[in-house]
């Protein structure tokens, strides 16, 4: 895939980047009807709203993918990841083996969430710092603001995990 954004040159690194791309935006796609479900599953009101609040994040993050993808003049398109793929089964796996209604699904649905967004920080960070070592600083600068939103959902869960739902799951009984 050629890039046409004035500065690409389309190098093995421009191409690494665009799958990059591909991928996220792949996975943001998967990821609002992960985050649906998740919420569904969940019975902690906090737990319940912050998933609910980052799905309407994730539905921006989408958004912001696709206009990276116009301004480096590619059509906006999806690429499988397998690394979120396996980290989206396991999400599921947890809600089929924990109780509907314990805290150890709330502490399950918390780690499952938090093992997705250190996956996110992790491709988002290495987007804007190849975006940026690419010459292109309006997509780092958009990528960058989709890192901090990942980064600010992790540390949410941490604070709703730490206040009550571990504990919770400590006194539940088999």
């Amino acid at each position: 895939m050629q890039i046409q954004s004035n500065t690409f040159t389309n190098s093995k690194l421009e191409q690494f980047f665009v799958t990059m791309l591909q991928e996220v935006y792949w996975s943001e796609q998967h990821l609002v009807n992960v985050l649906s479900t998740m919420t569904g599953a969940a019975t902690n009101d906090e737990l319940i709203q912050a998933f609910d609040q980052h799905r309407q994040q994730t539905e921006e993050h989408v958004k912001i993918v696709e206009r990276v993808f116009e301004i480096l003049g590619l059509p906006a398109e999806a690429e499988p990841s397998m690394g979120l793929q396996g980290l989206f089964d396991e999400g599921w796996q947890v809600i089929d083996e924990t109780d509907e209604g314990s805290a150890q699904r709330d502490v399950a649905l918390i780690i499952a969430a938090q093992k997705v967004e250190h996956y996110e920080i992790a491709c988002y960070g290495s987007l804007v710092t190849l975006a940026a070592t690419l010459g292109e600083t309006d997509v780092a600068d958009l990528l960058r603001t989709v890192l901090a939103e990942e980064k600010e959902t992790d540390a949410t869960l941490t604070i709703i995990a730490e206040s009550k739902i571990n504990a919770q799951a400590g006194e539940e009984t088999v």
